[in-house]
């Protein structure tokens, strides 16, 4: 899955001279995508495209018709609608657009994530006391699972504790309803980020053959059932409900 953000344009996001760029517009009744180089820009007013070398030279675009613009950014997809501000023909084919209000970054995800509502406790590891000695209170955040993939999750705090910060490596349990409780799965801490009153702190799972899953009718291991559970999750959303 992936998360669409919406803003202001901020110039590395789409003012690099020599990108390429996918156009999508209407002809005739049928959309269709040409592909093209961005070569420059005037602030707040124009950018200026090489001319798609799958159009003819004589093909007329008028004057405001609306395009989409795409492409791809240090892993993300990147896409505003414009339009068409003029064209040139002599010396060389150009097309102009209109600078974009707003742009839309939409993150890739080598994993598919998908949203979670399951209670989880984060473990500081190595606290004090000896392995067979209770975890103090003071090492241990309980929390909610908000999202899930193969990669890592989110969990939203109402207080997060000195120790949960970006680095530290930690210990968490969870379920994966439907197939069991995963327990002792090491994960590093990549962000916190307040939201709505709540702390959501990512985490980047390290799968390192210390973790286990209490299983009901699953005999695979923690990294293929939280694979599988995304993958079912995925394609049938209601399954898990």
């Amino acid at each position: 899955m992936s998360d669409l953000i919406a803003g202001s344009p901020p110039a590395e996001s789409f003012l690099t001279v020599g990108h390429p760029l996918k156009i999508s517009l209407t002809r005739h009744g049928q959309k269709a995508m040409y592909g093209t180089t961005l070569l420059g820009w005037k602030e707040h007013a124009w950018l200026v495209c090489e001319w798609p070398a799958q159009l003819g030279h004589d093909t007329d675009i008028p004057r405001g018709t609306p395009c989409t613009v795409s492409y791809l950014h240090e892993g993300k997809l990147v896409g505003y609608r414009t339009d068409i501000r003029d064209t040139m023909t002599s010396p060389v084919p150009l097309l102009f657009l209109a600078f974009p209000q707003t742009v839309e970054e939409m993150h890739l995800r080598k994993h598919v994530r998908v949203s979670s509502c399951e209670p989880a406790l984060l473990i500081r590891p190595n606290g004090a006391g000896g392995a067979s000695d209770p975890i103090p209170p003071t090492e241990i955040a309980g929390g909610m699972v908000k999202d899930v993939s193969l990669e890592g999750c989110s969990v939203a705090l109402a207080h997060v504790p000195s120790w949960v910060r970006p680095g530290v490596t930690i210990r968490m349990e969870f379920e994966l309803p439907g197939l069991g409780h995963v327990t002792n799965l090491t994960a590093v801490v990549k962000n916190r980020d307040a939201r709505d009153g709540t702390q959501l702190v990512g985490l980047a799972f390290q799968f390192d053959g210390m973790e286990y899953i209490e299983y009901r009718g699953w005999g695979g291991s923690v990294k293929q059932a939280i694979e599988q559970w995304t993958i079912q999750k995925s394609t049938n959303p209601l399954q898990h409900r």
